[in-house]
């Protein structure tokens, strides 16, 4: 599926998928100013690191357009960019487009603003086209680390909706069921937002992949009773140094993967790999709102006043991460070396 990420040249406009309210409701959010695009990325209506990338990639765009006439627009843009560029903290992808458009506008000089609207435009839809085939590269590396009748387990979404089609987690499970093995899927619940149970099982089922939900706490006893061969998840960030920043509780599962001698593999693309940041320690983890720890939509499940942890993500050290699936192939330990050579 790649049709939840669409540019309207009729509208001016990105229009996207509200994944809100998936699976019960398919609604659309259209954005048409640097407002739209900051808040489409903080109350997630579109998340997963790679499709926050190519969203803030046409953010910039539309950021342009939005101070066309203005005598100012220079000053006016730079501050539309860093609102998107600083809208969420941990997915390095966000970054990573924001500066891909800043370093094109540096680049051109002394260029119109109609002029680098259009020269952006371009760049955001080469960069909307590349992240699905990089998935699909991910897919053919990472499903021939997956066997015929595995069983693998997969925290928070990682899949097309998480990417601009096809995805880096979900891409492995796509990639080995295009080698023509038989694989099923366990896609944890992940609260506290339930991008597992929402959405990874939405898009597999819709795709008819044989999938079932798991509460996050019963990891320990599925891996237990033998009935998870695979952990595959994605990243919002890896380090230098090879740690991988997923959805929080992927620590755990790597924790448990280790204790039961689980291969436990990270499907990213090469540019989630922030090579600034030394280690997982390192990185801003994003705090959210509590109301998605004490509601289940409109109705409260905790007592009013209880105070509440809603950090949003986790880094899992590189030494419970048997490899990192990239488009360029699987990177394997020691990490730090192999990211060396790969940016070499």
């Amino acid at each position: 599926m790649t049709e939840h990420i669409q540019f309207s040249a009729e509208k001016d406009a990105l229009v996207l998928l509200d994944q809100r309210y998936l699976p019960t409701r398919e609604d659309w959010f259209d954005c048409k100013t640097t407002d739209d695009i900051v808040e489409a990325l903080v109350v997630m209506v579109v998340r997963g690191a790679p499709a926050i990338g190519v969203t803030a990639a046409y953010g910039c765009y539309l950021a342009g357009r939005e101070v066309t006439g203005r005598d100012d627009w220079k000053k006016a843009l730079e501050t539309n960019l860093d609102k998107i560029e600083n809208a969420r903290p941990t997915a390095v992808n966000l970054r990573w487009a924001v500066r891909e458009m800043r370093g094109i506008w540096k680049e051109a000089g002394d260029i119109s603003l109609d002029e680098l609207c259009s020269t952006w435009l371009a760049r955001a839809k080469v960069i909307h086209v590349d992240d699905i085939r990089m998935c699909e590269d991910i897919g053919k590396f990472g499903g021939a680390l997956i066997d015929d009748g595995d069983t693998v387990m997969t925290h928070c979404n990682a899949g097309a909706l998480a990417t601009a089609g096809y995805g880096t987690a979900l891409g492995v499970i796509r990639g080995a069921i295009d080698q023509g093995k038989k694989v099923q899927v366990i896609a944890n619940e992940t609260r506290p937002f339930l991008q597992g149970a929402r959405l990874t099982a939405y898009e597999l089922h819709r795709d008819g992949i044989s999938v079932k939900v798991a509460c996050d706490n019963a990891c320990a006893l599925l891996m237990k009773k033998g009935l998870v061969q695979k952990v595959v998840v994605g990243a919002d960030r890896i380090t230098a140094n090879g740690d991988a920043v997923n959805k929080i509780g992927t620590y755990g599962v790597a924790l448990l993967a280790k204790e039961f001698g689980i291969p436990f593999y990270v499907a990213a693309p090469v540019y989630t790999i922030d090579i600034e940041t030394p280690t997982g320690d390192d990185v801003p983890i994003e705090d959210r709102t509590p109301r998605e720890v004490t509601h289940v939509g409109d109705t409260r499940i905790t007592p009013e006043g209880v105070e509440v942890f809603n950090f949003a993500f986790d880094p899992t050290p590189n030494e419970l991460i048997a490899g990192i699936v990239t488009e360029k192939g699987v990177l394997r330990p020691p990490y730090t070396e192999a990211i060396k050579k790969l940016f070499s």
